[in-house]
């Protein structure tokens, strides 16, 4: 039932985009009523992020989609390869095998994941109706299209936000409101919130095209994405594996490409004219910008609405994807009375310095992915192919930690947030790297346990505590966790990983990050008073 005027709404979701629909189904599990509006009445027919990260996955995993999810966009047998080459119908010049999602299903090679959720290759227009889908059978969870936000007037105990729907207004009380409305974020404006950063850093023209015989072209050695250096560095990226294509074309920042004609820019990536039909062109600009705050008072910011970057690899939605898994248990935590209001703080204090180390990674891998490339890997004959193998080697050095980036899914954490107690590690997130070791602030290294669920599988709704010692007594923490009424699941983990999980006792959160790790001599009682926010712990 949509809310009126007099009905009080828990959590207000503007936007039901990615990040939008996956706060809502998290908080919908976790108990909390919310109430989605969304200002168009349809989805965008134009292609946006086509890769959802492992970390993502996850999260999808942990609220029942990630199967729905796997089993669609590229058929499943359809490789997630990605081909460098001077034209897709000129010469190759370098290739990273990815598997199927079939592969991945069958579970080929997944003793040396790092993860039980490998990325998956899903354009936005499959994602988002899986989502939604979703999202309506949930109950306590609305959804209202065609409904845009007018504006937000705060009060102390709650937000009176003003929404239209076929021209008329209504006010709606809401306990709290999060923006998760894209680049042009009205959520933000309302809030005098600003972006900083760099406003240029590549302009793009990106045209959807249905073709069948550029699939029948991409076939002969089928990849879901082909790099091509014609007059512009492009990529053309398979949607559906079959008809549906999308050429992104890349420019300088200072470029105008209002005068690029979309379909001369397609003859160039492929190598010669196709038969094709243009669903639609979108004249774009990278940036990196990251909003000065992620919260003002009961209003809260997440995914573009809250920070915005050249899209290398999908780090934009997958991000925003994070910040729902981070906020959404904390609302929920407020919401059910097992946390003060003043956990909310540390969801800037955790998300946004996060956010501003993706930007800035992704803007050094734009950087390398869209440096000059030389128009001799197009000569025929020995100066060709050595101009090819010379950018070979480049690729090979920059490309495989963008198209497997672990570090981004694994190696993002919370060791300096109030919520987490023994965090030493501060270190820089890279694209590439992070430890399959447990360290407090850190998302739970994976492990396959005996029955062939993952470690992350057996964690509770609510927080967790891991025992790798059996001897190691688990009554003063389950006693204290009562008294406070916080929930918290116990579970035992074989002690033959101990370099991965490197303590008798691990506190995991509901966002599966771990909050504090040790030995039996800890004191639970003020340890779970520090991970919800109540107090701060000494460091032990």
């Amino acid at each position: 039932m949509t809310p009126h005027s007099e009905d009080p709404v828990d959590v207000l979701v503007v936007g039901a985009g990615p990040a939008g629909l996956t706060l809502a189904i998290d908080l919908a599990q976790r108990g909390v009523p919310c109430h989605v509006v969304e200002a168009t009445e349809q989805r965008g027919v134009n292609p946006r992020c086509n890769t959802t990260s492992a970390r993502s996955m996850e999260i999808f995993r942990r609220l029942g989609v990630a199967d729905e999810i796997r089993r669609s966009g590229l058929p499943e047998d359809y490789p997630t390869s990605i081909q460098y080459r001077t034209t897709l119908c000129g010469e190759e010049i370098f290739r990273i095998d990815l598997p199927s999602a079939r592969d991945v299903l069958a579970g080929a090679g997944k003793e040396t994941w790092p993860t039980p959720e490998p990325q998956h290759r899903i354009s936005q227009l499959y994602l988002e109706p899986i989502l939604e889908r979703h999202a309506s059978r949930l109950p306590g969870l609305t959804l209202e299209r065609g409904t845009r936000l007018v504006e937000l007037r705060q009060h102390d105990d709650h937000v009176e936000a003003v929404v239209e729907t076929a021209g008329a207004r209504r006010t709606l009380r809401c306990a709290y409101v999060v923006g998760c409305d894209g680049a042009h974020s009205t959520v933000r404006r309302q809030l005098g919130v600003r972006y900083e950063g760099v406003d240029a850093i590549q302009r793009f023209v990106s045209t959807f095209v249905r073709s069948p015989e550029l699939g029948r072209l991409a076939a002969r050695d089928r990849a879901w994405t082909y790099w091509t250096y014609g007059r512009r560095t492009a990529s053309l990226i398979a949607i559906d594996g079959e008809s549906l294509w999308l050429n992104h074309v890349a420019f300088a920042p200072e470029h105008d490409t209002e005068g690029e004609d979309p379909e001369q820019l397609l003859r160039e990536s492929v190598g010669r004219p196709v038969e094709h039909e243009v669903l639609g062109v979108v004249r774009w600009t990278g940036r990196r910008l990251v909003a000065q705050r992620y919260r003002a008072g009961r209003v809260f910011l997440a995914g573009d609405a809250a920070h915005i970057w050249i899209p290398v690899g999908g780090f934009g939605m997958n991000a925003g994807i994070q910040d729902a898994a981070t906020l959404g248990w904390m609302l929920a935590a407020v919401h059910h009375g097992w946390a003060p209001p003043e956990l909310l703080d540390a969801y800037e204090l955790e998300r946004k310095p996060v956010g501003e180390q993706f930007a800035t990674a992704v803007g050094a891998q734009a950087r390398t992915s869209f440096a000059d490339v030389s128009s001799d890997i197009h000569l025929p004959g020995p100066d060709g192919e050595r101009a090819r193998a010379e950018f070979a080697a480049r690729l090979a050095v920059t490309e495989p930690r963008r198209y497997s980036p672990d570090g981004f899914s694994f190696g993002y954490h919370y060791a300096g947030s109030p919520l987490v107690v023994g965090g030493e590690d501060q270190s820089e997130i890279t694209m590439g790297d992070y430890q399959q070791r447990a360290q407090p602030g850190f998302r739970l290294p994976h492990t396959w346990l005996d029955d062939g669920r993952s470690v992350l599988d057996v964690l509770g709704p609510g927080f967790t505590l891991l025992r790798t010692d059996p001897g190691a007594d688990v009554t003063p923490w389950t006693a204290a966790a009562g008294e406070l009424g916080i929930p918290l699941a116990v579970a035992d983990l074989p002690a033959r990983w101990p370099d991965r999980y490197p303590a008798a006792l691990l506190l995991v959160r509901p966002d599966q990050h771990v909050a504090w790790l040790g030995g039996a001599d800890a004191r639970p009682g003020e340890l779970l008073h520090t991970v919800t926010g109540r107090v701060t712990a000494h460091q032990r």
